[in-house]
């Protein structure tokens, strides 16, 4: 099993009580760059240092995420494989492109995440500032998803939203607490908890 573990955003102290015992138990930890290894040398020192370059060139990277892919899969098919990554795994992350071609090359292996404190809610402590009321993050590129906190109504929500141009919908309701709920598509509810998330996407 491969399994993405967030590591936050550069302060050993700032990894989760679960990311810390994931690397711990790990058969093998793999990490993105020299900067990655300093933020987790407190919990293992033994890591395998990967190539993934800070390029514009998408042929190379698309070479080197491929010859990763061969590195981990032998580890990942048979033991636990901890691949560790700056920030949140699913949150502007090159894990998902990793995934992506492990899938591809190796179907049988299976993937989980351990989120990270992000970027943003270490910049807002950082920056001695609170972030209330609508929020927009872009990497510069177009719109292409969108989160919706507190979403009570989700079924009427998502019919608003096909009309700006999303087709995929995921809501989930109490995220790692009793009752969490994950729905998709055409199974959102007509109501939800408070403690609910709303994932939107426009596929082109």
């Amino acid at each position: 099993m491969l399994v993405g573990v967030g590591i936050g955003p550069g302060d050993p102290e700032l990894l989760t009580v679960r990311a810390v015992r994931m690397i711990r138990e790990a058969d093998a930890v793999f990490v993105p760059g020299r900067v990655a290894a300093a933020i987790i040398a407190p919990y293992r020192t033994d890591v395998q240092v990967l190539s993934f370059p800070m390029t514009d060139d998408e042929d190379y990277i698309a070479r080197c995420i491929e010859e990763n892919v061969e590195t981990i899969a032998p580890v990942a098919r048979d033991g636990l494989c901890v691949f560790c990554i700056l920030g949140d795994p699913n949150f502007y992350g090159t894990f998902s492109r990793l995934t992506a071609v492990l899938a591809e090359r190796h179907p049988g292996i299976a993937c989980a995440t351990v989120p990270g404190i992000s970027a943003i809610t270490a910049f807002a402590s950082v920056a001695g500032v609170s972030v209330a009321g609508g929020v927009g993050v872009s990497d510069g590129s177009p719109e292409s998803s969108r989160l919706l906190l507190k979403v009570k109504r989700p079924k009427e929500t998502a019919e608003r939203l096909r009309e700006e141009g999303f087709d995929e919908f995921v809501l989930v309701e109490r995220m790692y607490m009793e009752g969490e709920r994950v729905c998709r598509g055409e199974d959102l509810p007509e109501e939800s908890s408070y403690f609910s998330v709303l994932f939107a996407r426009k596929n082109e």
